[in-house]
């Protein structure tokens, strides 16, 4: 490979495709590049031709040296960032500065979290890219032990900010790739407190494992009671953000009950284990609905109607008679007369009925589906949108 193919070669490799990248690496087995200067002023000389040499100098740099002006750019930006963190700057400070006590809180400094998560991913790179050849770089043994405590550090407290907010829903925080680097340059031992969420989410531990759930968490938060709760609080309102648009009604009622549980909380009106107790029978009841429901309402869907229909609702038969309104077996809110499960069942079949493949988007096939809830529903083109919206939602349609 010579002249222009090392040129273009090279190009491809720095090419960035997200923001994980930053630029890419060539190893030159056969001592390639003693020619590149003469590749580069050649290529350039007939493709950049009229562009000022200035412009075009410098595109092969020293390795080390501009690795080092890259990890110290970004050693003073993360410092930087974490600069107003209370003292000691420990993980009870870290979380309040970067999450706060209430969802509020958590959700204004979102930019503060992003900037520390982009920042603390490229201080990890820039370090792996010299951690072998620190003296080489011009660093001391004092140094680089100095920086690798940061880099340790700054990576935990990413850790510990991105799962007591909520940030990562699915908290795979490392892919192999990534847990390599932490092996290899970081640290000496596997990182094994993070291994229970390698392949359930918090929320999902704390439904498998109850209260032992809090035995996984990282030793920052895990030693202290305020900031272990409010890690599995955050995780379960993200949980209930996302989960809203399948089912409204029933998401806003668990959040009701998530918000008095954190009023008692903060009140001390309950012991910590009392508290543990309930947050992970909410947290079942979010992730598996205990209610009973009345005979046919059997699915995730067809409760999500159920739940979000006016108890008067009353689907049409074939001939466009209101179906007789038929009574509930104590169903949630479910009384006597209640026409919601007949309505349910309705919508139900009559939206798998004319669903077609990849309706969601279309605006032919989405009128046909909205066509099929309206005539469920007697007609009542208000009610129609409502309920369209939560069939949209639905993974079972």
């Amino acid at each position: 490979m010579r002249d222009h193919g090392l040129f273009q070669a090279i190009c491809r490799v720095n090419r960035l495709d997200g923001d994980d990248k930053e630029y890419g690496r060539v190893i030159d087995y056969k001592d390639l590049f003693r020619s590149l200067e003469r590749s580069i002023r050649d290529y350039t000389g007939e493709a950049f031709d009229g562009y000022d040499a200035a412009d075009v100098a410098g595109l092969l740099e020293d390795r080390l040296r501009k690795g080092r002006e890259r990890l110290e750019e970004v050693r003073e930006q993360v410092k930087a960032l974490c600069e107003p963190v209370e003292p000691p700057r420990d993980t009870a400070a870290c979380l309040r500065f970067f999450c706060g006590g209430d969802a509020a809180a958590l959700a204004a400094n979102e930019r503060k979290r992003a900037a520390l998560y982009a920042l603390v991913a490229s201080l990890l790179r820039a370090w792996a890219g010299l951690a072998a050849e620190m003296p080489e770089a011009g660093y001391s043994e004092a140094e680089t032990q100095t920086i690798r405590g940061e880099v340790d550090h700054y990576e935990k407290v990413r850790t510990e900010v991105r799962l007591a907010s909520g940030d990562y829903v699915d908290l795979k925080l490392y892919e192999p790739a990534m847990r390599h680097l932490l092996d290899t340059y970081v640290r000496a031992e596997e990182s094994e407190r993070l291994s229970a969420f390698d392949d359930l989410t918090l929320v999902e531990l704390v439904v498998e494992r109850g209260e032992k759930a809090v035995d996984a968490l990282p030793d920052g938060i895990r030693r202290d009671p305020r900031a272990a709760a409010e890690t599995i609080e955050n995780n379960v309102r993200r949980v209930l953000l996302d989960e809203t648009a399948i089912n409204p009604k029933y998401y806003e009622k668990m959040s009701g009950l998530l918000d008095a549980l954190i009023r008692r909380r903060k009140q001390e009106a309950l012991d910590y284990r009392s508290y543990l107790a309930e947050i992970v029978a909410l947290t079942r009841r979010i992730k598996a609905p205990d209610g009973r429901y009345p005979p046919g309402i059997d699915t995730a869907a067809r409760r999500a109607l159920f739940d979000n229909l006016p108890s008067g609702a009353a689907p049409e038969d074939r001939g466009g008679a209101s179906v007789a309104r038929e009574r509930g077996d104590g169903g949630p809110d479910a009384g006597g007369g209640d026409a919601r499960p007949a309505t349910a069942r309705a919508i139900d079949e009559a939206v798998r009925r004319v669903r077609k493949a990849d309706w969601r988007g279309n605006r032919i096939k989405e009128r046909e589906v909205r066509n099929a809830v309206r005539r469920a529903l007697g007609g009542d083109d208000a009610l129609t949108e409502t309920i369209f919206e939560i069939v949209k939602a639905q993974h079972e349609y």
